[in-house]
């Protein structure tokens, strides 16, 4: 799937991205810095009904919250400031990742893709210009 969308139109957005994604557990967010991954992710757990302010997990590593609309914990993950896979093993993304009863978004998984599980949704956002931006969603599926 593949949206060109504005960022007005973010909360469409975040629709369309969980149709596409449903039934995978964990979405990896594979963009440049300042693209809108927070912004995106935060519009997902507003549709998905958490009421905590959503905001990037960059020095905590991991943010939690809860969905009841989905009726389970959604983890947030920020992997910016992680150096390898080491890292996030220490930080607990291992144990996160693992829980199949939880829905992951992770932001900069390039940081350390060997912790990804073998089947995610990958989300690529390109900036297209100020306020537009070019979003692709491969599910595994895809990618094989």
């Amino acid at each position: 799937m593949k949206i060109s969308y504005d960022l007005k139109d973010i909360d469409a957005v975040a629709v369309e991205v969980l149709k596409a994604c449903q039934g995978n557990n964990c979405l990896a967010f594979f963009a440049e810095m300042g693209s809108g991954k927070t912004t995106l992710i935060s519009a997902i757990c507003r549709h998905l009904g958490v009421e905590d302010s959503v905001s990037s997990p960059t020095f905590s590593i991991i943010n939690e919250y809860y969905s009841p609309g989905l009726n389970q914990t959604i983890y947030h993950m920020d992997w910016y400031r992680l150096r390898h896979a080491e890292d996030a093993i220490e930080a607990g993304v291992q144990d996160v990742l693992e829980n199949k009863n939880t829905l992951s978004l992770i932001e900069w998984p390039e940081i350390a893709p060997e912790m990804l599980p073998r089947e995610y949704a990958q989300i690529n956002i390109s900036i297209v210009n100020e306020n537009t931006r070019l979003l692709e969603v491969k599910t595994s599926a895809d990618r094989t």
